[in-house]
């Protein structure tokens, strides 16, 4: 069977060959122009079947061949195009990613410095408000002065207006030089400064810091200096742990203690029991151990000039502060001289306060108060008045306070920071107007403010 097909214009002619194989038109061969793309035969050589089609050029002459080549043609460099266009947007859409990353991180950083400028500016801010915090109880005690009313109001004023502008600056941070502010606050602090030198005594009202001077030792210990030295000797004396030793370290100069240069070394001849001593006018008071005898020695001689017993003082815990430690017997001193502070059974184990001669340890007079020395943390004397607080651990406070001068005593809440969790031993120096204190092996000092009255001749 021949079947004809038209394509392009011309004929194709497919040759089939019929269910007993004889070729129907064995002579058909292809014409001109046209071309043979595939043929078979069998195995004697007898054609089975030849597919003979025209040329592509036949068709290359037919318009509408012609505009569907140029069609394509186009289509494919429209796909070239976005392919690079594709490939061009892939990259900048990396790039554009890339960016938006180190953007996200600088706008992170900026803002990060930002806070870290509020957070520092808000601490140096408050320092300052805490610094005015302190002048202020001091406005009273210059008021005392009559001559100086003119100077005192013109301190209240200042007072005032860098209060004022210190809460300005908490509400929008940044808007004043703090460099200026710091200096402003500095020379009034100088200024009221100077008039506090003409100030003896007065009553305890608040407790700043501890500054941390170093760190050593073991948890308990004893650290001083002489609240009778000249202001050019600075000598540091340091006497680690509450018992079973006899070795004092002296060091010149507080940078010397700080860098652990020792200039001298003591052997004691007695060991020592607690950590309530004191340095008195170049001479060591302490207690000795298993007794209730306190003994002088001279840093000088290297001798005990004296030694004395408390009469029923008791003593190697019986009646020790809340930490234990042997300290049962408290030497100290203050403005108006050495005292030393006990307990007794004829007082029923509350505390008994003495005021002791520093030269014959002699017991001059005696205070015996209703507070139980069991529940003392820690004591410490003030123009003759005890402060004892109530507790050696977090969140101590200076709770009861006798005055020696009344026979009178009062509760009051005076808090401290308890850096290091627990204090062993917390001593007054009158010099300094500060409080020594051994921290958890940590010494540190507390800056102390007192409220001053001043009678002048008018008044009396």
């Amino acid at each position: 069977a021949i079947k004809n097909e038209t394509y392009c214009g011309s004929v194709f002619k497919t040759v089939f060959l019929n269910q007993s194989g004889l070729n129907i038109n064995s002579t058909i061969g292809p014409k001109e122009g046209w071309q043979v793309y595939s043929s078979a035969q069998d195995a004697d050589g007898r054609c089975i079947c030849t597919v003979v089609a025209p040329e592509q050029s036949l068709c290359s002459r037919d318009a509408k061949s012609r505009q569907l080549r140029q069609l394509l043609e186009k289509v494919q460099n429209m796909s070239q195009s976005i392919e690079v266009l594709n490939l061009r947007t892939q990259r900048d859409f990396q790039y554009v990613m890339k960016m938006e990353n180190q953007m996200k991180g600088l706008r992170t950083k900026f803002r990060q410095i930002e806070d870290d400028r509020k957070s520092i500016m808000a601490k140096n801010f408050q320092e300052l408000k805490d610094k005015m915090d302190e002048l202020k109880p001091l406005i009273p005690v210059l008021e005392q002065y009559k001559m100086d009313a003119a100077l005192i109001s013109q301190f209240k004023e200042e007072i005032r207006n860098l209060s004022v502008v210190l809460m300005g600056i908490q509400e929008e941070l940044g808007a004043y030089d703090y460099d200026e502010l710091y200096q402003r606050v500095l020379r009034l602090d100088n200024r009221l400064r100077s008039c506090m030198g003409k100030l003896t005594c007065g009553k305890l009202m608040k407790i700043t810091g501890p500054v941390t001077i170093k760190t050593s030792g073991t948890r308990f210990g004893a650290w001083m200096t002489d609240p009778l030295a000249s202001s050019r000797n600075n000598r540091v004396w340091y006497m680690d742990s509450y018992t079973n030793s006899k070795i004092v370290r002296e060091y010149k100069t507080m940078d010397d203690f700080v860098a652990g240069v020792v200039s001298r070394t003591y052997s004691l001849p007695f060991k020592w029991e607690g950590t309530n001593h004191i340095v008195y006018n170049g001479s060591l008071y302490y207690n000795k151990y298993q007794s209730n005898i306190i003994v002088k020695y001279s840093f000088e001689t290297g001798t005990v000039l004296a030694q004395r017993a408390l009469e029923f003082a008791g003593f190697h815990n019986m009646y020790p502060y809340t930490w234990g430690g042997y300290s049962d017997i408290d030497v100290m001193a203050d403005e108006l001289g050495m005292w030393v502070v006990y307990a007794t059974n004829q007082n029923a184990g509350n505390v008994v306060i003495s005021q002791i001669d520093p030269d014959t340890m002699q017991v001059l007079k005696t205070w015996n108060t209703e507070y139980s020395k069991r529940n003392a943390g820690e004591s410490f004397m003030i123009c003759g008045t005890l402060y004892i607080t109530n507790s050696h651990l977090s969140g101590a406070k200076v709770y009861y306070a006798y005055s020696t001068k009344t026979s009178t005593y009062e509760y009051i809440d005076i808090p401290f920071h308890n850096q290091y969790f627990h204090i062993s031993m917390l001593d007054y120096n009158a010099r300094e107007r500060a409080l020594y204190a051994w921290n958890n092996g940590h010494q540190v000092i507390f800056n102390v403010t007192l409220f001053h009255v001043i009678k002048t001749d008018d008044d009396s």
